[in-house]
């Protein structure tokens, strides 16, 4: 269905802008250079193409487009690397800028809940 595709297109296109200055403009103030933050967000925008073009060889090389473990494989492979930045990153800089902890806990367990539910309402 090209419409979908076109759709989707435009969708990742205009969701690139907000992503592209959430890269850039904390390198900007950072470090005052222009050219800095244009190229740490260029490196990041550069980054998503490269890496559906490499999913896209392995799933080519399996020679069945739909395989199920490939699938599996891949996405267990993004999450994991999804839930490591969290636990690495976000995490210990949220407890930094909340050491009474009143907040970072408790949205943690209340996003945790918001993803079980849209699971388990996604399967009925």
């Amino acid at each position: 269905e090209p419409s979908v595709g076109a759709t989707l297109a435009i969708a990742i296109g205009i969701h690139n802008i907000p992503e592209g200055l959430c890269v850039a403009l904390p390198i900007y103030y950072a470090t005052n250079q222009r050219w800095k933050g244009f190229l740490w967000a260029l490196l990041s925008g550069i980054s998503e193409p490269v890496g559906a073009f490499l999913g896209w060889c392995i799933i080519k090389a399996t020679g069945e487009d739909m395989s199920q473990v490939v699938y599996g494989i891949l996405f267990g492979l993004v999450a994991g690397m999804m839930i490591m930045i969290v636990i690495l990153e976000l995490l210990p800089t949220a407890y930094r800028y909340d050491p009474k902890d009143k907040y970072v806990t408790s949205s943690v367990v209340l996003g945790m809940a918001v993803m079980a539910a849209s699971l388990c309402l996604f399967m009925a």
